[in-house]
């Protein structure tokens, strides 16, 4: 993983995601764009004030009091689904206290990523993203005013001037955010941890479906309705041809796998022997 975080704080950015999954589940794209700006004004407030920071992460506070905690810091600035995503952060442990920075900043852009998804421009923003990094690392005077001292909101405004018309809503959301807030990192890493959000978000949005046969186009779309029905927003059908399977599908999606293989229904059915007769 691109973030690398101790035990608690690994553990605890894994809940998160799934907390985003229910968080943005059949919302609109503008919805989770929305989100996406609250966790990033979130991200900002922690980032800022150490004492809140702890304050969020103390593990000797119950999370009753976290959760007031949250609804008083964000309440008049966030929608409802922020202060309850908050909540549920909150109430995670942590190895370290400025990890929850991270973490949230992380849910920001995948949040993002989300409503790109929704509207249909994933690839694109991902593919767009990685081409603005590369201009930036290309391009001396551009990176030097980027990473200068000077005003958060003069580099957004720069970074949208040189994306222009041409790039999407959310690649332009995104790098205006990046180079607004480096916090310590060179533009380079900040790249990479934005890049390194977009990757997982997309690929929590894959089902790799393993089959001994090929699907019909009518079975493949039928899968990704029950599944699009389940997570609430688009996903992509990765079908992998597998004769060792023997029959069945296996499908793994997200953190989940659905294996009905023949293979795993021998084997499930050998270890139930092996029971019986012990």
């Amino acid at each position: 993983m691109r973030i690398h975080l101790g035990g608690s704080s690994r553990q605890s950015l894994v809940a998160s995601r799934v907390a985003l999954d229910a968080a943005i589940k059949g919302a609109s794209a503008a919805s989770a764009s929305e989100l996406s700006s609250h966790l990033f004004f979130a991200t900002d407030v922690f980032a800022g004030n150490t004492s809140l920071r702890r304050a969020i992460t103390d593990p000797s506070r119950d999370k009753a009091a976290k959760a007031a905690l949250v609804k008083d810091l964000f309440g008049k600035s966030t929608g409802p689904l922020a202060i309850s995503l908050l909540s549920d952060v909150s109430a995670l442990r942590w190895s370290a206290t400025k990890d929850v920075i991270h973490v949230i900043e992380q849910l920001a852009i995948e949040a993002e990523a989300s409503a790109a998804n929704i509207a249909g421009e994933l690839d694109r923003v991902e593919d767009e993203f990685f081409e603005t990094s590369r201009l930036v690392a290309d391009n001396f005077e551009l990176r030097k005013a980027l990473v200068s001292v000077g005003s958060s909101q003069a580099k957004s405004k720069l970074i949208a001037e040189v994306l222009g018309k041409k790039a999407s809503s959310t690649t332009v959301k995104l790098a205006g955010a990046l180079v607004a807030h480096l916090r310590g990192r060179s533009i380079e890493a900040a790249f990479a941890d934005y890049l390194f959000g977009l990757a997982n978000r997309r690929n929590r949005l894959i089902a790799v479906v393993r089959t001994a046969t090929a699907l019909t186009d009518a079975q493949t779309k039928r899968l990704a309705t029950v599944l699009e029905k389940k997570v609430g927003q688009p996903i992509r059908i990765n079908v992998q041809i597998d004769a060792s399977i023997l029959g069945g599908v296996s499908i793994k999606f997200a953190d989940e796998l659905v294996d009905g293989s023949v293979v795993n229904r021998l084997a499930n059915a050998g270890r139930a022997l092996v029971g019986q007769s012990a």
